[in-house]
């Protein structure tokens, strides 16, 4: 193989490896990269050509070069600095001008100019190279009548628009002379500019001249999408003034501007997606102004439609990561204890709470609804975030990605809300997207989430997290078929099982949390779903292995969440699940000693993450999906009479049955816990359900 041969295989490899590091705006073959080869302090220009010929098209770009960019031409497959040809190259445009031709001016990057197919004016752009070359020969008036022009606030004037107009144009042509130490006033003031202050022809124009800063080098790239996020949030003229059409329409053409414009440059400079996306967590918007509520919600909007986007195909993780860490910060930075209801003797988190609440019924919010409160503020913005996000959810059910969403979604989950405990609401962003989706989504969320619990890998809190997140979801989940809640709990009782037979000597709650935690998952689930799993006989005979956990030496009835463990044997005797031989008594209504000790500071035996969502609008578009407590109630209402636990002597159950039935098996189950309730009261007051348990006093996450 010849010498040559070998030369041009090397070069297609080279190509082929570092492809996204070249931008092809150049015609006739030629390639340029913005970063310098190894060894080297500036970048090249390698240049293809089939034949040594000097078109007109390849003297115009060679112009456009620094003298100082080293210039390198490919014939015949051999690359050659191209130090043969600068002097041919100078001579052939000396020669034309001496002759009165124009050689054409125009810079490849021109050919973007958003919405003008019009190439700047030749005479223009040479007057505008001219402008910028006077600075290095000390006159500057020239130049200083370029920034005074782009600096102009006069935008009445017909005049002033369209010589602004012209030098943005021939700006756009005239890039590769502009340096960033010897202009940069000039810089400074077209980053500066606003889109939201011109009109359209002035905004083409504009965005145009950054399209070509963004692609001509790489020392402008971090300054124009500095510029162009900074429109996320309009001024705070155009917030005040939403309500108006007018500018609304206004904010709309300039955002559309913004993200074309952010599209054609993540084309042309493939890096610079991960040059943005920094930029947009930095420059979200913060909670500490006025009007920030409304300028926060439009920067999500256009966070999302950026995920809808090409550019969201690269980082979409990054930009679902922003927005739950966002809505987590305002969910913690609600003081839920200052939320209460009317009736002041009872919590809000108290357990008979969503008694009072219907889908979308609003939630009093108490001290919240003074007008001046930025509790309210925030509280406000809370749900309206977490309704953009649903909706943007919805759009992407609409396109058919949900499932891709759902995957960037839960690793945000993971990595922002799993392990706050203090977080309320923000977590319904996990269960709306369940919802939409529950053949997939809806599958995968319980199963990711029991993974963790069963992974030796996690955190024990994480874990312990895990498992109360997949027992809220499967009690609460009204879209998820009964088959799939039997199949998890089934699954959640072989551990315990297994975890029974394993276990040593040591009957601190302490040293079971995870056990513990189990158990408590399985009550709390069956609290809920009692009845549609009993109903199912296969589905009833999963269950067997749940009385030796409950009679186990750790006795999980003593030590788990006193409230949970009264509920569900009222729930097992109604189902005939358990024959109960004695009575309970709690020396506290929703915890105890041994369960606080189980939950550990973090409080997790308290822990119910998907407890009724506490926002309006949120509310109302997750109550239709969403199991309520109350209805279980009215349901267990119709068999009350039947559904009395023993209680210090009540009949023994009936055991008159045949031995060989499945039924008489199950009935025969007793669970013969070492405590009596003290009295009715007490029974009576143990006999609602925790629905919503008090916040955790925990620190805000690990």
């Amino acid at each position: 193989m010849s010498n040559r041969e070998v030369d041009r295989k090397d070069d297609q490899c080279l190509e082929q490896k570092n492809s996204l590091y070249f931008v092809e705006w150049i015609q006739n073959n030629v390639k340029s990269s913005g970063i310098p080869l190894k060894g080297l302090s500036v970048e090249s220009i390698f240049a293809g050509m089939d034949k040594m010929e000097f078109t007109e098209d390849f003297i115009v770009e060679y112009q456009q070069l620094p003298a100082s960019l080293p210039l390198y031409l490919s014939v015949g497959g051999e690359a050659k600095k191209a130090t043969s040809i600068i002097k041919p190259c100078t001579d052939y445009i000396k020669a034309q001008e001496r002759m009165g031709a124009s050689v054409g001016l125009t810079d490849p990057s021109s050919y973007y100019v958003v919405g003008n197919s019009d190439l700047p004016d030749t005479e223009t752009v040479q007057g505008v190279r001219n402008a910028l070359a006077s600075v290095h020969n000390g006159g500057s008036d020239a130049y200083d009548q370029l920034v005074e022009t782009i600096q102009t606030n006069n935008k009445s004037d017909h005049a002033v628009a369209a010589d602004l107009d012209t030098l943005l144009n021939a700006l756009s042509g005239a890039v590769a002379c502009i340096d960033t130490d010897r202009h940069r006033s000039l810089l400074s003031a077209i980053f500066r500019m606003s889109l939201y202050d011109h009109k359209d022809h002035i905004m083409d124009a504009l965005v145009g001249l950054i399209i070509s800063l963004a692609a001509t080098s790489g020392k402008y790239l971090d300054s124009c999408l500095h510029m162009l996020v900074r429109h996320f949030v309009p001024p705070p003229w155009v917030i005040a003034r939403l309500s108006q059409s007018r500018v609304s329409g206004q904010k709309q053409e300039v955002l559309t501007r913004v993200h074309k414009t952010l599209l054609k440059i993540s084309l042309l400079v493939p890096l610079a997606p991960s040059r943005l996306f920094p930029m947009l967590s930095q420059q979200m918007p913060k909670m500490n102004k006025k009007d920030q509520d409304k300028a926060l919600v439009i920067y999500v909007e256009n966070l999302f439609k950026l995920e809808n986007s090409s550019i969201g195909q690269v980082g979409g993780n990054m930009i679902f990561m922003m927005v739950m860490e966002r809505l987590r910060d305002l969910d913690l930075e609600i003081d839920w204890d200052d939320i209460l209801q009317d009736d002041s003797n009872r919590g809000v988190f108290d357990m008979e709470l969503e008694d009072a609440m219907h889908e979308g019924d609003e939630l009093p919010v108490g001290s919240l609804n003074q007008d001046t409160s930025s509790g309210k503020i925030v509280f406000e913005s809370l749900d309206k975030l977490m309704v953009t996000s649903f909706h943007h959810l919805e759009a992407c059910q609409d396109a058919g990605r949900l499932d891709q969403a759902f995957e960037k979604l839960f690793e945000s989950f993971e990595n922002f809300i799993l392990n706050t405990y203090k977080s309320k609401v923000s977590q319904f962003l996990m269960f709306y997207a369940c919802s939409l989706d529950p053949e997939s989504c809806g599958v995968k969320f319980g199963s990711k989430l029991l993974d963790i619990f069963l992974s030796s890998n996690k955190p024990r809190p994480t874990r312990m997290s895990a498992v109360a997140y997949l027992a809220s979801y499967l009690a609460r989940g009204k879209f998820l078929p009964v088959s799939y809640v039997a199949s998890m709990l089934k699954r959640l009782v072989d551990e315990c099982a297994d975890y029974c037979r394993i276990c040593n000597d040591d009957t601190r709650p302490e040293a079971h949390q995870l056990f513990y935690s189990g158990c408590q998952a399985i009550m709390y689930v069956l609290c809920f779903r009692m009845r549609s799993i009993l109903d199912v006989p296969r589905f009833r005979s999963e269950l067997i292995p749940l009385e030796s956990i409950l009679m186990h030496k750790l006795n999980p009835l003593m030590v788990c969440l006193p409230s949970v463990v009264a509920e569900f044997l009222k729930q097992a005797k109604a189902g005939g699940l358990f024959v109960v031989s004695d009575s309970f008594i709690f020396d506290d209504l929703l915890e105890s000693e041994l369960s606080r000790a189980f939950g550990g500071c973090e409080r997790l035996d308290t822990f119910f993450p998907f407890d009724p969502c506490l926002l309006k609008s949120s509310n109302s578009l997750i109550s239709q999906n969403f199991i309520y407590w109350s209805t279980v109630m009215n349901q267990d209402d119709e068999g009350e009479d039947d559904a009395e636990i023993i209680v210090n002597g009540d009949e023994e159950s009936d055991e008159e049955e045949e031995e060989g039935d499945l039924d008489y098996a199950l009935n025969k189950m007793s669970i013969t816990p070492k405590h009596s309730f003290k009295n009715n009261m007490e029974r009576d007051r143990l006999m609602k359900m925790p629905s919503m348990i008090r916040p955790s006093t925990s620190p805000e996450s690990l």
